[in-house]
């Protein structure tokens, strides 16, 4: 008996205003060969409607905004599902919202879209930076030629996968030392003193999800280190705190949680956040670095940047918080790694000024953003289908799921034509080995 699907009703009556018969069975694109039932091809169609229906509800329960911020304007690139921009346009109803942006990954994210920034004036928001603080990208150029580690790659996975810690609740086998544990003071300010032993047993383990080491050539041949992943425990934990002290909810279509920066709760979360921050930092450095001593080579180059994370910022004549979750900072001249899926390119771009990049809140995307669900994905797609996307593609892989197959996001050139004109594409990275949580591994840690 096949699994009961919480769209089939609205789908079949969708199907029926259509003049289709929801029963006739029609080819299935994502298997060649085999067809499903007609009314599946209307599914996204009655997702969409829910979206919009659940961002609409959570509409109707916003508290009431200070005049002066309300109606801040929203710049949106690239296409996005409607459910989305309800959500975005629902954050900005909470607090002292000055401006916005919806990059071209973005998609919907608890609270407040993934690709979605704003800019607070003196407040910042709980929901906003995330569960994930500080999760982010970490790239490392070596001195050393692809060709020459290519006939290694299975044995440099084997070794990566040995040396790192992936999936949820994993602690390293080497213990990672590093001077954030004796800054007292800053455990003491963020309220997480109690976290530490944990956080020291966790720190540069890499988790589940969409989070992953990555080995890239780039136009010259060198050999790229790619990492993308965020504060562990810690963030998550932090996170979940902070938000109940805010008296704010956890879920997908719920207000954003907005805290006064001058507030004794606003400065203690800052401080939580920050803290969190450097841990993630540090996370991906000693990453980088075991990866690194398992390839050889020294590193030439390095970019590294949060994107679920919130900075302290001059835009026009006023200093503002801006939240980014699951955005890239892209000032003039400031670069940054962003990765696309497992069987695609990533690049090493930096931000553009001009009037759009300063719309944008000079912002750009973190990734290709999801297409579809991660359970969407295992009903749409199969091990095959992934397995030979990655053949075609040269790419090695050593976990992985359906959930990140490449067939479940965008193409990331797609969503950075949308942002052309704000950023400069400096470098393609081609990937050819991935490794990742492997398959079944849930990981709560991520966002």
């Amino acid at each position: 008996m096949r699994p009961s699907d919480p769209l089939e009703a609205r789908a079949r009556e969708l199907a029926v205003t259509a003049g289709v018969d929801p029963d006739t069975r029609i080819p299935n694109p994502a298997k060649p060969g085999k067809t499903m039932p007609a009314w599946t091809g209307f599914r996204d169609a009655a997702r969409a409607e829910k979206q919009v229906a659940d961002a609409a509800r959570a509409g109707a329960v916003l508290a009431e905004q200070a005049e002066g911020y309300r109606d801040a304007p929203l710049t949106i690139f690239g296409s996005h599902e409607p459910g989305t921009i309800a959500q975005m346009k629902n954050c900005m109803k909470v607090g002292a919202v000055v401006g916005a942006t919806l990059c071209a990954d973005g998609h919907l994210g608890y609270a407040q879209p993934v690709g979605g920034v704003i800019a607070y004036e003196g407040q910042i928001s709980v929901s906003g930076v995330g569960f994930d603080i500080g999760c982010g990208n970490m790239a490392v150029r070596l001195d050393t030629q692809y060709a020459d580690v290519a006939p290694r790659t299975n044995e440099i996975l084997g070794d990566i996968r040995r040396a790192v810690s992936f999936g949820v609740g994993r602690v390293n086998e080497e213990r990672a030392e590093h001077a954030l544990f004796d800054d007292a003071e800053a455990w003491a300010a963020s309220g997480m003193e109690d976290y530490r032993k944990k956080a020291a047993a966790q720190l540069g383990t890499v988790g589940s999800g969409n989070h992953y080491v990555d080995l890239f050539e780039d136009e010259a041949g060198f050999v790229w280190i790619g990492v993308h992943f965020g504060s562990r425990g810690l963030g998550h934990t932090s996170a979940t705190r902070y938000l109940k002290h805010a008296g704010g909810k956890d879920g997908m279509h719920v207000p954003p949680a907005v805290l006064d920066e001058v507030s004794e709760l606003g400065q203690r979360y800052l401080a939580a956040m920050a803290l969190a921050g450097r841990y993630a930092y540090a996370g991906r450095e000693w990453v980088v670095e075991r990866v690194r001593a398992i390839i050889g080579g020294a590193i030439t180059d390095a970019v590294h940047n949060h994107h679920n994370y919130a900075w302290k910022e001059r835009h026009g004549d006023r200093d503002l918080w801006v939240v980014r979750k699951g955005a890239t900072p892209a000032f003039p001249g400031q670069r940054g790694f962003v990765g696309g899926s497992m069987g695609d390119h990533a690049v090493i771009l930096e931000g553009v000024e001009n009037e759009a990049s300063r719309a944008s809140l000079y912002s750009t995307v973190h990734g290709a953003g999801r297409v579809t669900s991660r359970k969407e994905a295992h009903r749409r797609f199969s091990r095959e289908q992934m397995e030979t996307w990655l053949r075609e593609h040269g790419v090695t892989l050593s976990g992985g799921d359906l959930d990140e197959s490449p067939m479940a996001y965008r193409r990331l050139p797609d969503v950075l034509t949308a942002h052309d004109g704000t950023i400069r594409v400096l470098h393609r990275l081609r990937p050819f080995a991935v490794a990742m949580a492997g398959p079944g591994e849930f990981d709560p840690f991520k966002d």
